[in-house]
């Protein structure tokens, strides 16, 4: 992978990013992504912020390599403490975390979302946690994505400021509002193994002591396995 070949995760997540857009990737390691989008014209102005002294460095050498200082600016810092409001930021990127390490930085920079017109996420894992972050904080999902890559499954959810109070269901919130509408072969084995995961953590939990916390962990992970059925009985059936 490089600026001209994104990874095909990093390709999806480039194409959420709206044309002439002034765009942050935080969290940025090598600003693969702001310098394919500034050489394939998608935007004129990108912001890669990076909190590691060592990633920050990589980003600065591939910023120059590609000779696109004037034009992306790197910048050492914590999460959303990377962008002003004097850059005009209208999209920001954030790929390759967890969903609470996304949650969190989104929940400590929500001031400097002022002006931002578009989050593009890529939660690694846990993406509920960015559905409850946004029904939370006022954001509606306007995209959703699915896609394999080296045998892991991610997804990528498009939020943008909701004109009115955003309200999901269970099953939307776990499962994702817009992938439920299409519920793809990915779609499907990815929930086929979650749920499946999670019976073999429920048949070890009855062979230990019945705690409170483990018997609340337990009735938790039994609705998370019948929301999950019910939607794949329902498109097998």
């Amino acid at each position: 992978m490089n600026a001209q070949q994104l990874s095909h995760r990093l390709t999806r997540v480039a194409q959420h990013v709206p044309k002439d857009a002034v765009v942050a990737d935080i969290g940025s390691d090598h600003a693969y992504l702001p310098c394919y989008l500034v050489l394939n014209g998608v935007v004129e102005k990108a912001i890669a912020g990076e909190v590691v002294k060592g990633p920050f460095e990589s980003a600065q050498k591939q910023v120059q390599q590609e000779q696109l200082t004037e034009k992306i600016e790197v910048r050492l810092a914590s999460g959303l403490d990377a962008i002003s409001p004097e850059d005009g930021i209208t999209a920001v990127t954030i790929a390759g975390m967890g969903g609470p390490l996304i949650c969190s930085i989104l929940e400590h920079g929500r001031e400097k979302l002022t002006g931002v017109e578009r989050l593009i996420l890529q939660p690694n894992v846990h993406a509920k946690a960015i559905r409850d972050w946004a029904v939370s904080n006022e954001w509606d999902i306007v995209e959703e994505e699915i896609l394999k890559e080296n045998e892991k499954i991610y997804e990528i959810l498009v939020l943008e400021k909701a004109q009115s109070p955003v309200s999901w269901s269970a099953q939307q919130l776990l499962m994702g509002p817009e992938l439920l509408k299409h519920k793809t072969a990915i779609f499907q084995e990815k929930w086929m193994r979650e749920s499946a995961q999670w019976k073999k953590i429920v048949a070890s939990m009855e062979a230990t002591a019945q705690t409170i916390e483990i018997v609340e962990k337990k009735q938790e992970l039994v609705k998370k396995i019948q929301l999950v059925e019910e939607v794949l009985q329902r498109e097998n059936s």
